[in-house]
């Protein structure tokens, strides 16, 4: 009975490695395998499903900016709603401040090695001694007693007392104090910049209060720990934010002023409604002239700015006295959306000049490509050097020199900066992705849109990133240093080209090569519209672009998303062919053996051997072939060749008549990735044939695989992939006949030196 059971125990592992070992491995087998089945919350079409819900948490808060301590003070009511089926045991808030922390996480998984030389910045941060995160006075319930929680790291558990019910809502409230960080010595999203000439700060807060964690349908709480990189999971919500800072700061949040009469003067008010009615120019509401005058002074009182947000995933706000402030008029409809800047005089000229139109741009373009924008206000915010995003303001970089000139990186930088910032409005802001998971489906996306925005701009806009040729060096980098894109954020390697370049440059390919731009438009304008204010996963984003298109793009989304392969399609070998006509007048073997080039083996012998071969010595041994030492290559007698014509069908005439050309061109896939094969052919006369074929042409031999072309002039050149739009890794194998492309090296600079930008040449 043992050696029975034994037996068919080993059948059973047998039959499973049989199994094992016939797997599909197809590059186009479908992506069942990786994407969650449908169900009643999101469909096999990508949508949102019949019982799809969300949940929503409610804010209202009394926030004190100390100018003096450089501290932020908060005290907020939460207001959660549970529209999931079930009932929660417990609910989670995010802690963000808290990776700050001298004993968070973020701290004690840093690693670093010391250098043989190192700056004075990087030794002190070898001993991280800021009094960072969140100092929770209290929770409290809705009675406003204890509430019962617990902090683990950036997380913070409310402990119910019962389950809270499908329908239910619960409110308790929090209040906290905590130092804002020197974004210069510390880095960060947010925090301050110190102006040391006049003793002023200008502040970009962010991350500043508790805030819900996301609970779904996908993974309940995404209660995940912050540790610095993978942003955030948030839910929508009402925010009703008062702001209490000093009296002579101009203050820019998330939401619409709810007081404007009590503080700004009757003047800014006169110019803001102007602004509300200018759709040209920018109107400024803070004069730079108006802005030194304030950072020279020190208000004792203080105001309160109060702003309110309706359906919103979170809330951000600028203050300083050094702001200038100018709007601008965007219509949509009947509606006017205000798009504004706020910057010190450090940013002019660049700032005045171009962010305020560079805000109403963005959001103009992105609405073609999406939806239209649905809030009331879009804002870009200056800083010394991040760009960081919130609900309708987000926070710059890009500074002239002191002298106020720039470089043209440094104009270009601002204005791509901006535009990337403000469309984060569009991802995740309303098309609310989970950033804590997926990276790209915030900045991919976004980074692709900010691409049509930046050719919208300017013509020969010169963008980072999008075209397929620019994300070549990346993707035939070491793959030791590279993951798939379907990578989790804080697990990411090369964070820009993983999740911003390469996202980005797979969706243009999409657009340009392999869906069109009309297909690839509607599905993508239906993936946004079915997601706004919703939380989409990348399998309805894979799932919406098929479901939309009628286009089989597993393969794609296989290759680019899930895998670190890369595109090398060789163009391995071409051969000519022509018809043998049998024609003596065109076909004349002699004349072709003559102008065939010489062996040197038979040159050499020629010379060598002349008279002393055996047959030399021995005539008697030649016959006819011999007397005949050209039969080889015998010319064609015309009455076999008639007599062949008449043999053939009037169709068999025509194509031997015809004098085509066929060349067998043979491929080789090098890198992995299945892609489009797009062939330029030039022929003798400097005429041009553009030949494309889709990804499928791999479908039976994934290797590789042989095409024969028909045409009647004779060609001169063969190109792969001739506009570039493949992101094939190495061009050296494009062509035919095979032409090197010369790759760039540096000179090595043995001094640093500092480059003067041409503005400053120009002057001088």
């Amino acid at each position: 009975m043992k050696l029975k059971l034994l037996f068919l125990l080993s059948g059973l592992g047998f039959s499973a490695l049989a199994q094992t070992e016939n797997i599909n491995q197809s590059r186009f087998r479908q992506l069942y395998d990786q994407l969650p089945t449908p169900n009643m919350y999101r469909t096999g079409g990508g949508a949102p499903g019949a019982f799809y819900y969300q949940q929503q948490a409610n804010y209202k808060m009394d926030i004190r900016l100390d100018d003096e301590n450089q501290r932020i003070y908060g005290e907020e009511t939460v207001t959660y709603i549970n529209n999931a089926p079930e009932a929660l045991e417990y609910l989670w808030v995010q802690l963000d401040q808290n990776m700050r922390a001298q004993n968070s996480l973020t701290q004690a998984i840093k690693t670093g090695e010391v250098g043989r030389s190192m700056s004075a910045r990087s030794i002190k941060g070898l001993f991280y001694d800021f009094d960072g995160g969140f100092k929770i006075d209290h929770v409290s319930n809705e009675e406003g007693h204890y509430q019962s929680h617990k902090i683990n790291y950036t997380m913070m558990r409310i402990n119910l007392d019962e389950p809270l019910k499908h329908g239910d809502s619960i409110s308790f409230g929090v209040k906290w104090w905590f130092n804002i960080n020197d974004r210069a010595k510390l880095g960060g999203r947010s925090g301050l910049e110190y102006f040391e000439e006049e003793d002023n700060y200008l502040y970009t807060i962010a991350q500043f209060f508790p805030r819900m964690a996301v609970y779904n349908d996908v993974e309940g709480w995404q209660n995940k720990q912050f540790l610095g990189r993978g942003e955030f999971a948030l839910p929508f919500g009402d925010y009703d934010v008062k702001i209490t800072a000093p009296a002579d700061h101009i203050i820019g949040a998330t939401g619409e002023l709810q007081n404007p009469e009590e503080v700004l003067s009757e003047e800014q008010r006169e110019r803001l409604a102007e602004a509300m009615n200018n759709t040209e120019d920018p109107v400024f509401i803070v004069t730079e002239r108006e802005a030194k005058r304030a950072e020279g002074k020190r208000s004792k009182e203080e105001k309160t700015w109060h702003f309110k947000a309706k359906n919103v995933r979170d809330f951000a706000f600028c203050s300083s006295r050094k702001f200038i402030w100018d709007a601008m008029a965007v219509k949509f409809g009947d509606r006017t959306v205000l798009a504004m800047s706020y910057y010190p005089k450090e940013g002019n000229p660049l700032w005045e000049r171009y962010s305020t139109r560079v805000v109403a741009h963005t959001i103009k373009t992105y609405s073609k490509f999406t939806f239209d924008y649905p809030y009331p206000v879009a804002i870009s915010v200056h800083t010394d050097r991040i760009g960081m995003e919130y609900p309708m303001i987000c926070f710059n970089g890009g500074r002239p020199e002191a002298d106020g000139t720039y470089s043209k990186r440094t104009k270009y930088g601002m204005i791509g900066v901006i535009i990337h910032e403000v469309g984060h409005n569009f991802f995740p802001m309303i098309v609310n992705s989970d950033e804590r998971q997926w990276t790209w489906m915030d900045e991919g996306l976004n980074t692709f849109v900010q691409y049509l925005t930046e050719q919208e701009w300017e013509e020969n806009y010169p963008s980072r990133r999008g075209p397929a040729y620019k994300i070549a060096p990346y993707m035939r980098s070491e793959k030791k240093d590279m993951v798939p894109i379907m990578t989790n954020s804080e697990s990411i390697l090369q964070f820009g080209n993983n999740a911003y370049g390469k996202p980005a440059t797979a969706l243009n390919i999409l657009r340009e090569t392999v869906m069109g731009r009309e297909l690839f438009d509607y599905a993508f304008k239906m993936y946004c519209q079915r997601w706004m204010f919703k939380h989409p996963t990348p399998a309805d984003f894979f799932r919406t672009m098929e479901d939309a298109s009628a286009v089989d793009l597993d393969w794609f989304f296989r290759g680019w998303f899930y895998t670190t392969d890369h595109v090398d399609i060789a163009l391995k070998d071409v051969k000519w062919y022509r018809l043998d006509t049998k024609n003596p007048d065109v076909e004349n073997p002699k004349k072709r053996k003559e102008a065939e080039n010489e062996f040197i083996g038979d040159r050499r012998n020629a010379e060598e051997l002349k008279g002393k071969h055996y047959s030399d010595a021995h005539p008697e041994m030649a016959d006819f072939y011999n007397k005949n030492d050209d039969w080889t290559v015998f010319p064609i007698d015309r009455k076999e060749y008639e007599k062949y014509r008449k043999s053939l069908s009037e169709e068999e005439k025509e194509i031997l008549d015809s004098g085509y050309n066929f060349y067998e061109l043979n491929f080789e896939n090098k890198g992995g990735l299945v892609m489009p094969v797009i062939l330029r052919f030039t022929f003798e006369d400097g005429s041009q044939e553009v030949s494309r074929h889709p990804a499928e042409i791999w479908l039976k031999h994934e290797e590789s695989f042989s095409k024969i072309f028909a045409f009647e002039k004779k060609v001169e050149r063969i190109e792969l992939d001739p506009f570039l739009e493949t992101a094939d890794t190495d061009l050296n194998n494009n062509q035919w006949p095979k032409e090197l492309k010369p790759s760039r090296f540096e000179l090595y600079k043995s001094r640093n030196y500092r480059r003067e930008n041409p503005m400053q040449r120009a002057a001088k």
